[in-house]
């Protein structure tokens, strides 16, 4: 039963963690608009939101050093880089960060990931109330 929950869940649970990650990563881009030579960097939602659905499944176990410890699992960190974003414009001190690309990807990210909130919202509601009845 968990593991349809969780199998119901996985593809939104991944997109709200990519979602927070890449708001992380424009948070970044902003923060730096005016540090000489900074690069934008970013990273391609959709292909990554596939690697992380398809990997889930593999998890790394966690050595325990007592009969007491409880066995955890850890999920196999992506080892992707992080793209460089290719300015529209190049500017003179060779920073790549352009202020209205990424106020309009960090609030697309942004609307994205409440979207997507309202959208687990409401399948656990409907999961609770198939429960109830």
């Amino acid at each position: 039963m968990i593991d349809k929950l969780d199998a119901a869940l996985r593809f939104n649970r991944e997109a709200l963690n990519l979602r927070a990650e890449r708001q992380e990563v424009l948070a970044a881009n902003i923060a730096h608009a005016d540090t000489p030579n900074y690069k934008a960097r970013d990273f391609d939602f959709s292909s990554r939101l596939n690697e992380a659905v398809g990997r889930a499944s593999q998890s790394v176990s966690l050595a325990t050093t007592s009969s007491r410890h409880l066995a955890g699992q850890a999920q196999a960190a992506s080892d992707k880089d992080l793209l460089y974003r290719t300015p529209h414009q190049s500017s003179i001190d060779g920073n790549t960060v352009e202020m209205d690309v990424e106020r309009i990807a960090f609030a697309d990210n942004a609307l994205r990931y409440e979207s997507n909130l309202t959208i687990i919202n409401a399948k656990i509601k409907s999961l609770l109330s198939a429960v109830q009845q």
